[in-house]
């Protein structure tokens, strides 16, 4: 199950790509002229909104994009918060799917079904939903999306600058490409870190996600990535708070610890059991 969750994520990602190649032709100008639900709607909203708290700030566009990435990452915490209580529990579920993939060594389509059903039983049954680890990616595509379109379509944002970067072209020297594929990584890395069980499917996302980060920010205007940057530094600092990798391990093995003493606590009552009967 973990295994289609992640390539669910990867899909979506691909999605996002094949959305921006067949929009990217889309050049007109939104105003409060524009007609149409996304256009007049969200499109034209959204850079209102983005200019509006740019202004709070002197007119700075970046300051702007950056306050609107932290306010729609706060609005998802909630969504963020039940995807690490799913990730959690898939995680100390994996060394009993594991179990019951064992079973089934044929790779013939009934096997697999048969597999399949038992896993998906076992996660209900368990209160797992295998697809609310990608709920927050899900919801964040049309945001990224919008973004994208508001920034090609608004004159300011298309003609802010950030640094050395012009907010409505690519990142000439890919710096910030760059920092959101390490940021993706260092966020991935750490929110697999407590999985008990280590996989090659597992080990192979924590480089897949953030290289196609970093082939995506090249081509991207350099606004997109830094939402990226900043939206991927929120959720490495909410990892550490809500789902610390280090503190779920100390944990495990202090549950595992407990366990062995008592079992050597029984096995002590048994030998002394044992030897007053003789």
């Amino acid at each position: 199950m973990k295994k289609y969750n992640k390539w669910l994520k990867v899909l979506v990602l691909l999605g996002f790509v094949v959305f921006l190649t067949a929009c990217g032709s889309t050049q007109e100008a939104v105003n409060a002229e524009s007609t149409g639900l996304w256009d007049r709607y969200i499109i034209y909203n959204l850079s209102q909104l983005i200019l509006w708290l740019s202004n709070l700030f002197g007119g700075s566009y970046p300051l702007g994009i950056a306050v609107f990435t932290i306010i729609i990452r706060a609005l998802l915490l909630p969504l963020f918060q039940m995807q690490i209580k799913t990730q959690r529990k898939t995680q100390e579920l994996q060394p009993e799917l594991d179990a019951i993939k064992a079973k089934y060594p044929n790779k013939d389509r009934a096997s697999m079904e048969a597999m399949q059903e038992e896993q998906q039983a076992l996660m209900q049954d368990r209160g797992v939903n295998q697809f609310a680890g990608c709920l927050p990616m899900l919801i964040q595509l049309p945001v990224m999306m919008a973004l994208y379109q508001a920034i090609l379509r608004t004159e300011e944002l298309r003609q802010g600058n950030f640094l050395w970067m012009n907010l409505g072209q690519p990142d000439p020297y890919f710096v910030l490409p760059v920092i959101a594929a390490l940021l993706t990584f260092a966020t991935t890395y750490f929110s697999m870190k407590s999985n008990p069980v280590q996989n090659t499917m597992t080990k192979s996302m924590t480089f897949v996600s953030p290289l196609m980060i970093l082939l995506i920010g090249f081509t991207l205007p350099s606004a997109i990535a830094l939402y990226w940057v900043i939206s991927n530094a929120f959720t490495l600092a909410q990892t550490f708070i809500f789902n610390n990798p280090y503190k779920i391990i100390a944990e495990r093995e202090a549950k595992a610890e407990a366990e062995k003493e008592k079992q050597r606590e029984l096995k002590r009552q048994l030998r002394r059991a044992t030897s007053k009967k003789k």
